[in-house]
């Protein structure tokens, strides 16, 4: 079993902020999700500009780099069908980014949680097509190992340690947990990669084919095994077990465990 997943669909009242209410307006204002540092994205509709999605996180969240994200997708967007940026700012409670909305459902509504298999294959077809449309020649974003590391060196300094990992790696001291993504495995293929490729993350149209990706603050070059081993393993947060070898099947390629377990395990320090 993995440690609960924090980021959620609210399912109780949600305080809007005030910079939300403004960029509103006399719109709508639905909140549709919560990650795990405290972000919340909400959904505006109902005014003359058309749907669109605000994300805002509270000032003093290092983690999320929204103004990073809104240069992420002007660049990824000549290739590849991620949110149009119309809008970001930032006050003395946070910041926000603001997109304009793309059709599709992610992968955890409620449509395709009871079809796990669909959103499973749809998610690998949809990483496959990222992988293959960004050129990384031409890319300024990076998610090396080294930049990873780095940060993984920051959550150790700040006391983080097994109890705050995944059950699959608890069982590894700090020492060993370090060891092991201090020793990488050699890079399959390098490619632009989305840098959060999980289930919640990409969109699906209603007859089960990818649509777009979603939430790209992490999108750099990096070995394709990065963001496959996170995507296959976030179907087991999402959807239970049994649906990582279709993610793997649907992108093309045969679960290389060495690379998939290496990954993981960066993932969770960094």
């Amino acid at each position: 079993m993995s440690r609960p997943v924090t980021s959620e669909i609210p399912t109780g009242p949600v305080p809007v902020p005030g910079a939300v209410s403004a960029l509103a307006g006399g719109d709508t204002v639905t909140p549709v999700w919560r990650n795990e540092l405290g972000g919340l994205t909400f959904r505006l509709g109902g005014g003359n500009d058309g749907t669109r999605y605000v994300k805002w996180i509270a000032a003093g969240t290092p983690e999320i780099d929204l103004p990073g994200e809104a240069e992420r997708l002007a660049w990824a967007r000549r290739w590849a069908t991620v949110p149009r940026v119309v809008g970001q700012g930032a006050d003395t409670e946070g910041t926000w980014l603001v997109t304009a909305a793309v059709p599709g459902r992610s992968a955890v509504d409620p449509h395709w949680t009871a079809d796990p298999a669909t959103a499973a294959a749809a998610i690998g077809r949809g990483l496959r097509l990222l992988h293959d449309a960004l050129p990384v020649d031409r890319c300024p974003f990076d998610w090396s190992i080294a930049r990873r590391l780095a940060r993984a060196d920051e959550r150790i300094a700040g006391g983080e340690g097994p109890a705050d990992r995944f059950s699959e790696h608890r069982h590894l001291d700090l020492a060993e947990a370090r060891a092991r993504i201090g020793e990488p495995p050699a890079v399959d293929r390098l490619v632009v990669c989305h840098g959060d490729a999980c289930a919640p993350n990409t969109l699906l149209h209603d007859e089960g084919t990818f649509a777009a990706h979603v939430d790209l603050g992490s999108l750099g070059v990096a070995d394709r095994w990065a963001d496959l081993a996170v995507a296959a393993w976030s179907t087991e947060w999402n959807y239970g077990p049994g649906y990582d070898g279709i993610v793997y099947d649907a992108y093309g390629i045969t679960p290389d465990r060495d690379r998939i377990a290496y990954y993981r395990l960066l993932w969770d320090m960094a």
